[in-house]
């Protein structure tokens, strides 16, 4: 799917004022883009980053990280994306899924820059996301900011 044409879809998701948009943007995410294999959010609460919404074929066993462990924890450490091409080369990488070969992570941010959750994306494609893939998903992580208080 075209990167523009998705923005678009996910912006009339998000025009909702509910805590579905957030279920309903990781299932158009998992179901629309081929190598997106596994799409799930994690929300800040403290210094843990808790699963929230996901879609895939099925939970992964990390519904915890503490902040700074693992690729997750290192992107809601600093506030900036992480792109991990091969996982199986990456010593952060908190294994999930046998399948999975790279991962991106986007930080969702507050307009102040406060880390408030993330959107964490599995592949099972080596090198699967691209600077493309990077600034769609940061985009759409904008346009979740404001619904992530919504899971509390």
């Amino acid at each position: 799917m075209d990167f523009e044409v998705a923005l678009k879809k996910i912006e009339q998701i998000c025009n909702k004022e509910t805590k579905e948009c957030l279920n309903e943007v990781v299932e158009f995410l998992q179901k629309n883009f081929l190598h997106y294999s596994w799409v799930g959010i994690y929300v800040v609460e403290g210094e843990m980053l808790n699963l929230g919404p996901w879609s895939g074929p099925e939970e992964t066993e990390h519904v915890t990280i503490p902040i700074g462990d693992g690729v997750c924890g290192a992107a809601a450490a600093t506030g900036k994306t992480e792109i991990v091409d091969n996982v199986h080369e990456d010593d952060r990488y908190l294994a999930c899924f046998l399948s999975t070969v790279s991962e991106i992570v986007v930080p969702i941010k507050d307009k102040t820059g406060k880390v408030l959750g993330e959107i964490d994306i599995d592949s099972d494609v080596v090198a699967a996301f691209k600077t493309e893939d990077k600034h769609f998903l940061e985009r759409v992580a904008d346009m979740l900011a404001p619904h992530i208080g919504l899971l509390a």
